[in-house]
């Protein structure tokens, strides 16, 4: 990017101010429970409060009989209606494909998580929905939870599922064939660090709970969800093709404003489904609103992987080998994208910034009776590069090295680079990342801040880790392989009006990312003309093209490429035009801040006249172009984009209490090539929040009996903004992913995988520097755990 991005006004580079904002911020947004359709019934799930059970009856006969009851819906009246698919299937080291348990859409024989869903009752109003729920009796056997994952795996343990063999889903090795290789050099090191971590379960509490309302037309036989979802085509296929058997052409998912969604909202849930079902079979609207205590026993939850990794090095501290085990939570039922998140999103990465010849991983994933766990923001490589960064710092820590100089080492320099873990890096400059991260977070001022919160009786902390991560997840042809059941491509349709406006129709989705602001400074870019000329519609399966949605920061990356590709068609087309109206060769025709002209010559016609001239073909070769400016394109990336970063915590934590505070934060990343700097800014500061809301607080608790005891905000705590420090960031250096148009690489996600590791980096280094013998605290470090961990 140009160094004057910032000073630009408009275009590629320029901040421009987010124009969704104006009606999120004046509350005149369209989110899914701000739509009522005309004679709209209301549904609630009498959900399961026990964790496994075997349900003996349902009896809704005083249920049925209250005031305002439309009608009571069991598993027995959803004839016809399939399991929810899994989106991804898994195939282990031995060659085996995952086991795959039925998802039904109400509880069948048994219930296997708190917050299963038992019933559906369908009522005139919400509140005479929840007061019959009341009067149905339940016969529920209950059976022993099973919540503990290597417990899980016993011989004669509880089966979450009685027709599996197991509670294994799969045993998954990667790279199998350097399994023996890595076990020996593990063997031959000179030194081996080792470190057993949990990676704790989070609940994604976007800020708006998922909501479904389904309608049915009886004269067209047209079905219609709207439902708050990141990608309203995928759940178009998956329930249309697998759940309800509707032709795609008969079925319309509209996702209109969404209220955040951090992968939560990826996913086909079970209340979509009935709600479409329900309006059929009831010929009339019903709608349903998540409450939070729902959401929380409903929406699928985040990371839950406990890990073993072993790094060995040699004489000369060059890393050598890594090894991991890990144990993967699938909860009760697979949820769209599960199975894939702890491999090949998770295994992919743990070469993270360096140059392991030889990497083994192994993921255990398991079914337990709790909710479903899927990809939470980074989703696997969080996972990956929390794992890494920690042990790497134990090993500096226990060679008595410093850990930047450890990683520096360590870095990957040349590029591409082709990792030992299947994944080909190319692009990337990590040592100018950890340049930028030194300058920007001050690190030679960091001895005197120690010293001054020593005199206040702090211990400060300083952590420094790297990440890289892969996004826009590519291409179809290699995933299919790996087991996706769909393709990753986007696609974009590009329609130019007779004035010269511009509507650009999108499989992508925006829940937060900043689309209607930044696609059209692309456009505009390279059509010369203003951005408020460009229009962005998403989130509607009846206007927009075919498209995999927004998640894996893939936006820009992979829908952005497709709407640059069907704007490229645009321009071509209209040179066309342009070299007909000027009587010149198409192959002189330039496009420049939108005028076309001919080359070498003061010879030019505007922008405008040419569309016009598009759907106005009075002066037109009809013979030779057909009239009107419309292009579609599908884009399938060739690759992962890679971006990569260096990050800095400094921690004050209490001696008296445990207590840690963030008192700096610093991020130094590069995307690539940044199309608005200010949307980047937000999504790392977001992304930022969220990691150390896991580093310290955020913690998804089930007991022994599978009672979910973090059930609320009184139990689950999230960061408050004095929680958090101002950050510094920086994305100056950028060196452009090679094979997309954009060079762009994505950003979303950079903030939750790279904050976690040095948040807990920085906590063991001021305990350390204090003389604790303190090598590692599992997430997350609350006054409780790090007081403990001083106490020895």
């Amino acid at each position: 990017m140009p160094k004057d991005q910032d000073t630009k006004d408009s275009g590629i580079g320029a901040a421009s101010k987010r124009r969704e904002d104006i009606r999120f911020l004046t509350g005149t947004g369209n989110y899914t429970d701000d739509i009522n359709v005309n004679g709209q019934a209301y549904v609630h799930f009498l959900r399961s409060d026990v964790a496994h059970g075997r349900l003996k009856s349902v009896d809704t006969s005083v249920a049925k009989e209250m005031p305002g009851v439309v009608r009571i819906f069991t598993s027995a009246d959803l004839e016809g209606v399939g399991g929810i698919p899994t989106g991804w299937q898994i195939t282990d080291r031995f060659g085996e494909v995952m086991q795959e348990p039925a998802h039904p859409v109400l509880a069948t024989e048994k219930v296997r998580h708190v917050g299963d869903p038992i019933a559906a009752i369908v009522a005139e109003t919400p509140e005479q929905a929840r007061n019959a729920a009341e009067a149905i009796t339940l016969d529920i056997e209950e059976l022993p939870a099973v919540i503990d994952m290597k417990a899980a795996l016993n011989d004669g343990a509880t089966k979450v599922h009685d027709d599996l063999t197991s509670n294994l889903c799969f045993d998954w090795g990667f790279v199998e064939d350097n399994r023996e290789a890595v076990d020996q050099a593990i063997k031959d090191a000179a030194h081996v660090t080792t470190l057993e971590l949990v990676n704790n379960r989070l609940v994604a509490n976007p800020m708006e709970p998922r909501v479904a309302i389904g309608d049915f037309n009886r004269a067209t036989g047209d079905s219609t969800l709207y439902t708050t979802s990141q990608n309203p085509h995928v759940i178009r296929l998956l329930m249309g093709a697998f759940v309800l058997g509707i032709p795609e052409h008969k079925l319309r998912v509209v996702a209109p404003d969404v209220g955040g969604g951090f992968g939560s909202k990826i996913y086909h849930y079970a209340e979509e489904a009935f709600c479409t079902f329900a309006a059929k079979a009831l010929n009339r609207a019903v709608k349903w609103t998540s409450s939070r205590s729902e959401a929380f026993m409903s929406d699928a939850q985040g990371r839950d992987h406990v890990t073993k990794i072993e790094l060995a090095l040699d004489g000369d501290n060059n890393f050598t080998a890594i090894r991991t085990e890990t144990y993967s939570n699938m909860g009760a039922y697979l949820s769209t994208f599960a199975p894939a998140i702890p491999t090949w999103l998770h295994g992919t990465l743990m070469a993270g910034n360096y140059k392991t010849p030889l990497i083994y991983v192994n993921v255990k994933a398991v079914f337990t009776n709790t909710v479903a766990v899927d990809a939470y923001r980074g989703a696997g490589r969080p996972e990956a590069t929390y794992q890494l960064e920690r042990v790497i710092d134990k090993a500096a820590r226990e060679l008595g090295l410093d850990p930047i100089a450890l990683r520096r080492q360590n870095f990957v320099t040349e590029f591409p680079y082709a990792t030992p873990v299947a994944v080909e890096y190319d692009t990337g400059d990590y040592g100018a990342t950890m340049d930028k991260l030194i300058e920007i977070a001050d690190l030679a001022g960091f001895d005197a801040r120690r010293a001054a919160s020593a005199e206040a009786g702090k211990l400060r902390g300083l952590g420094v880790n790297c990440y890289i991560e892969a996004c826009g997840i590519a291409p179809s042809n290699l995933v299919g392989q790996l087991g996706a059941r769909a393709g990753l491509y986007d696609s974009a349709t590009v329609r130019v009006n007779a004035t010269g406006g511009l509507t650009v129709m999108t499989g992508a989705h925006s829940h937060g990312q900043g689309h209607e602001t930044s696609f059209p400074q692309v456009i505009a870019e390279m059509i010369g003309i203003p951005e408020d000329m460009v229009e962005i519609v998403h989130g509607d399966t009846a206007n927009t093209p075919m498209g995999m949605g927004t998640y894996g920061s893939r936006s820009l990356a992979v829908a952005g490429s497709a709407m640059v590709r069907a704007t490229e068609k645009i321009i071509s087309k209209a040179k066309k035009i342009a070299a007909h109206l000027m009587e010149a060769a198409d192959a002189d025709i330039e496009l420049k801040d939108g005028q076309f002209s001919v080359a070498g010559t003061d010879t030019s016609v505007a922008w405008g006249d040419v569309t016009l001239a598009a759907y106005v073909p009075h002066n037109y070769p009809l013979e030779e172009i057909e009239p009107g400016l419309e292009e579609t394109a599908f884009y399938d990336p060739a690759n992962f984009t890679y971006p990569a970063g260096a990050y800095a915590c400094e921690v004050e934590v209490d001696p008296e209490t445990g207590k840690v505070t963030i008192e700096r934060f610093s991020a130094a990343d590069d995307f690539g090539n940044v199309i608005n700097p200010m949307i980047v800014d937000g999504q790392v500061h977001g992304g930022i929040g969220q990691g150390i809301g896991q580093a310290l607080m955020e913690n998804c608790v089930y007991d022994d009996t599978g009672q979910l005891l973090s059930a609320s905000f009184m139990d689950y705590a999230m960061p408050r903004a004095d929680d958090l420090p101002f950050y510094a960031v920086d994305h100056s250096c950028q060196t452009p992913c090679t094979h997309n148009p954009l060079g762009v690489k994505g950003c979303g996600e950079a903030g939750a995988i790279g904050s976690p590791p040095a948040v807990v980096n920085a906590v063991v280094d001021a305990l350390q520097s204090a003389g604790k013998d303190v090598t590692h605290i599992d997430m997350p470090l609350s006054p409780a755990r790090v007081w403990a961990a001083m106490q020895g």
